[in-house]
């Protein structure tokens, strides 16, 4: 069986403050994610969406406002959702010259993504858009090695980690959580894919973690 036929594309969801230093957190998660689902080619436009519908916040409702994105697939497009809860401050696309300074983010969302859209609720509204992918389902494969992208994210993981920044915020930290959480995810899909039981690769993974816990355990009291 080829592990490479389809790949698990789960809708995922992260609230956060829409300030403007949480950006860069969050086109670092969207990175993450699409490079785990396969979709290199939709990463620069999708990280360019997040960033103009986050300002959108920022801008027309207020810096500081409870927002949450939303990433899923819709068919075999890539749909970006940003929801916040004002229902009153609706996107435009601003008409003037190129040097206009307010409205030029929604155009640019319209310029680079297939459709877009906002989506009014009693408590909510939704802004959204959606870009066309390669894929043939919404769990078919994408060009390339199909679980390469698992490969590509533990490096992402420990680019995260890496950072020397004193008290990482709580987006950081739930980035990587949600991105270690998901590359575990696929490799086990991948190895049930060729006839592993996964159960059992946990089993020995819980069981050479504590090993391993323990005689770093061990040498650290004897340096004491």
């Amino acid at each position: 069986m080829n592990g490479a036929r389809c790949a698990q594309r789960k809708p995922w969801r992260l609230p956060f403050r829409a300030e403007p230093e949480e950006v860069a957190s969050l086109r670092r998660l969207l990175r993450a994610h699409l490079t785990l689902w396969g979709l290199h080619e939709s990463i620069e436009v999708a990280q360019l969406c997040v960033s103009e519908l986050v300002a959108n916040v920022i801008n027309h409702v207020g810096p500081g406002t409870p927002t949450t994105l939303v990433v899923c697939m819709n068919r075999t497009y890539l749909r970006i959702e940003v929801h916040d809860p004002d229902t009153r401050a609706l996107p435009f696309l601003k008409e003037g010259g190129a040097d206009s300074e307010t409205g030029r983010g929604m155009g640019l969302v319209d310029a680079v993504t297939d459709r877009w859209g906002v989506d009014l609720h009693a408590d909510r509204k939704v802004i959204w858009c959606e870009l066309a992918t390669p894929l043939s389902s919404p769990n078919g494969h994408a060009c390339g090695p199909g679980f390469s992208r698992a490969e590509a994210l533990l490096g992402g993981c420990a680019a995260v980690r890496d950072r020397r920044e004193p008290g990482p915020s709580r987006l950081t930290m739930r980035m990587t959580e949600e991105a270690a959480i998901d590359v575990i995810t696929d490799l086990l899909h991948w190895f049930r894919a060729h006839g592993c039981d996964a159960d059992e690769l946990l089993d020995r993974a819980q069981t050479h973690f504590e090993a391993k816990t323990a005689a770093f355990e061990g040498q650290d009291r004897h340096a004491v």
